[in-house]
């Protein structure tokens, strides 16, 4: 666990430790009643089972919160096609590449296309993925489009 974390760590734990230590005392209190009123020992134990089962629930829903991931500086899809490029560093050569493949050509035809080899292409195809953060020529043409670079 990091060091950020820790100290929130620590008032979890304090706070779960209080509302079982409250948990118990209750219990103890009705238990109390139970003796004195002649109740059966059967709802007993069925309030502590479901108070228990209550509690751990709660406290599992509670810290198994994924934390919000924050997502990376992307340019905004409002800004001019030029800024985006610009800022994700895409080559006018790569979007050359990206539109082609956004067509559904292969490799060999984007290289006959362009007049370039074809690791040319492989490498150019490995740039815009690193620039896109994409794995596959799929996510690059959705991401492409979500930022306004293609239509």
């Amino acid at each position: 666990m990091s060091s950020s974390n820790s100290g929130n760590w620590w008032k979890h734990l304090a706070l779960y430790g209080i509302t079982l230590g409250l948990l118990m005392a209750s219990l103890q209190y009705s238990k109390l009643h139970i003796l004195t009123y002649g109740q059966s020992e059967k709802w007993y134990i069925i309030v502590i089972a479901i108070l228990f089962a209550a509690v751990g629930i709660w406290a599992g829903m509670r810290w198994n919160r994924k934390p919000a991931t924050s997502k990376p500086d992307t340019p905004s899809p409002v800004l001019p096609k030029d800024q985006i490029l610009a800022q994700l560093g895409i080559t006018p050569r790569e979007l050359e590449v990206l539109e082609q493949i956004a067509e559904g050509k292969s490799n060999q035809e984007i290289a006959e296309s362009l007049f370039v080899s074809l690791n040319t292409v492989k490498t150019h195809l490995s740039n815009i993925f690193a620039k896109l953060d994409a794995q596959r020529r799929t996510q690059a043409i959705q991401k492409a489009k979500s930022l306004g670079l293609l239509p």
